[in-house]
Parts: C-alpha cells; structure tokens; sequence
C-alpha cells in the first residue's frame, strides 16, 4: 500500500518571499515542517491569485507506506510549478562559465544520478578528487556531500555554480542569462510569482526537483514490504547474509539502507582525504566518510567517496579482507570481529545487491531531460 502526503505552507506568500534576496546569498537551513497526507495536490498553494496569474499547486510526493514522509523547508514547499522549473534547471548548461556541463552532466539519470567516471570533469576539464555521490531519496538527507558539509539540498544545489573545480561560474553571471531567456522569466512567475531570477530561486527549484528523486520500486521492494515471492534461491541467501552474517545492515539500514552516519572504514592506514573533520574539526572525525544509500548500487559504480573500486566484488573483497586497522578512528567492529565470507557467500550478497536496484526510477520520464 503506498501513501500520498503534501507540504504545508506558513502563510500563503510563503512562495514569493525570497524575490527580492541578494544573487549571492547562500541559504541557511529553514525551519522546517512535517507534511500531511490527505490534500489534493489540484489545489493552490495558499489564497491569492487570478486567472491571469494563478497560485501554484502543491506537489504531489508519492511514497510506501513502509517509508516514513520526509521533511521539507517552510519556505520552500514543492510546487508542480516549481518541480518543473527545477527540472529545466537541473539539465540547463547556462549555469556552468562556457555553457558546456549542467548539473546532470555530473548525475546522470541511467546511473542513478551518479557518474560513472571516477572524478567529474569541470568545464575546463579538470578532475575533482572525489567520486560525485548518486542522489537518490534526497529529501530524507540532514547532510550532503561526502563530509557532511551541508545540511539542505538548497545548500547542496547552491556550491557547484561558483566552486572553480565544476562549473566555474558567477551567480550574477548565471542568473542574467536566466533573465535573458525567452522561456525562464515565465516560469519563474508562475513557480514564484516573480520574473526578477536570483541565486536563492534558482537553488529552491533544483531542490524541489531534487526532492521527486524518490525511489522504492525495487525486487528487494517487492519481496521485503510487498508479500512478492520474487527473489531466486541465490537472492535470498545474499539477503540472510547481508542482514546477517556479513554485518551490512549495521550501517545500511533498511528501508532507506543508509543510517547518514560518518565513518571511517579503513581503507588507508593514513587517509589521503580528511573527510568529516574538515566539517565539525574533531580529530575523532579525522577520516570519516558518510554512508551512502545502496539501493541502485548496481548501477553506481564507481565505489567510495574517491571511486576507487569499479566492482561490487572488489568491494566485498575489501571489506572480508583489505580493513586497513591501523587507520585512525577506523569502525572497531570492522577489526574486532573481520567479516568473513567464502567466495560463493560473496557472489550470493552481491546477487542480493542487486535487488535494490528500481529500473522505473532510473527510466522516469519526468526525471529526465525536458524537451527544449
């Protein structure tokens, strides 16, 4: 059984509020609200509105009932107005300095909206040193990036534009090619109630959209919450070792398999990347990496936060028997008591793996490019 559920605005100007904020600004987490199941998404945002130019509608997010409802900003309630805006948005190359990378130019929609390359090319081609990480069930995010360093998609959608790495650009520059547009002054107005673009809009629509990433419609969905008898013999063993055995689930937790902990695994005995201490600049923090989500873990290799394993096998290998356990604050309970797994326990857990993978999320038309 799946369930709907919609934001609840402040006040009915909650939508226009940020018009007038500064192309520069970076936005700070907002409070934020629980959503409530049971309002048609037909209707407007709020009173206000005319014929001419009608309030918004609510989006509608659509998730199993096994999955608790996430949190979304007060001021930024999802809009179908603005969910479409930031689609257009989040494939548009006028963002980048030389109009030649968008943000899906880095998350790529076959691969779960990560990137196959071990580091993403900036627009002068130059490498980043860390994998970029897939975006999958962001709304249920507190902390994005590998360490952690923002706590809002709003924030997240904001650094690439101006980070000199990736899209090497001004917001002031970004936001006059959007004015110019013929098609995103009307958008604008009608996911906003204003024409005037600036940096904050901008970020809130990719947010939204972001937001619709929701995936749950996997054969590990089907057999585990929805009664289906779809896993084959080899499948099922993989599951009673990943909950089992073989320790995933302490830290990939279902349904959403991730726990958003910070950790260090031991994959150098002195880590070349610093990782979360950069952030919160606690030694016991030296190293440490956030968990990522495996669902679509078939689909998102590389793996680790620097891409350094092409393979699923090369991971579990890893963790049966590369731990390096002198590395500092490394997860005691991978040196304690080592995983261990015959090479047929091996291949049954990656057969597991690839359960999660939700072929409807990586093939939805309404994620992927708009037409022009």
């Amino acid at each position: 059984m799946r369930k709907k559920f919609f934001l609840l605005s402040a006040t009915s100007c909650l939508l226009i509020i940020n018009a007038c904020k500064k192309d520069n600004a970076l936005l700070t987490t907002p409070q934020q609200t629980n959503t409530d199941a049971g309002k048609s998404h037909d209707k407007d945002h709020g009173g206000g509105g005319n014929q001419n130019n009608p309030m918004p509608s609510l989006y509608d997010f659509i998730t199993p009932s096994y999955v608790e409802a996430f949190l979304t900003p007060n001021n930024n309630p999802a809009t179908n107005e603005g969910v479409a805006l930031g689609r257009k948005l989040f494939y548009e190359k006028m963002l980048s300095n030389n109009s030649t990378i968008s943000c899906a130019s880095c998350h790529k929609q076959e691969k779960a909206f990560s990137d196959p390359r071990r580091f993403s090319l900036g627009t002068a081609g130059n490498p980043g040193n860390r994998n970029a990480m897939a975006i999958i069930n962001p709304g249920w995010n507190t902390t994005l990036f590998w360490e952690g360093r923002r706590s809002t998609l709003e924030e997240q959608a904001h650094d690439p534009v101006t980070n000199p790495v990736e899209m090497a650009n001004t917001w002031p520059v970004a936001v006059q090619r959007l004015q110019q547009d013929p098609h995103y002054p009307d958008m604008f107005e009608k996911a906003f109630g204003t024409r005037t673009i600036d940096s904050t809009l901008v970020v809130q629509a990719i947010s939204q959209f972001e937001r619709t990433f929701i995936s749950f419609n996997s054969r590990f969905d089907q057999q585990e919450f929805l009664g289906q008898n779809v896993f084959t013999a080899q499948e099922a063993r993989g599951r009673e070792l990943f909950f089992g055995t073989a320790r995933c689930s302490g830290c990939h937790k279902s349904p959403l398999m991730t726990d958003f902990g910070f950790r260090n695994i031991g994959l150098d005995a002195i880590p070349a990347d610093s990782g979360r201490i950069t952030v919160t600049h606690l030694s016991t923090d030296y190293g440490k990496f956030k968990t990522p989500t495996l669902r679509n873990i078939a689909l998102t290799a590389p793996y680790m936060h620097d891409g350094r394993f092409s393979t699923l096998r090369q991971v579990v290998d890893f963790y049966t028997g590369g731990v390096q356990a002198n590395s500092p604050n490394v997860a005691q309970g991978l040196v304690t008591t080592p995983i261990q797994l015959s090479d047929h326990e091996k291949e049954d857990l990656i057969a597991f793996l690839e359960t999660l993978t939700d072929n409807s999320f990586v093939t939805n038309p309404e994620l992927s490019r708009p037409n022009p």
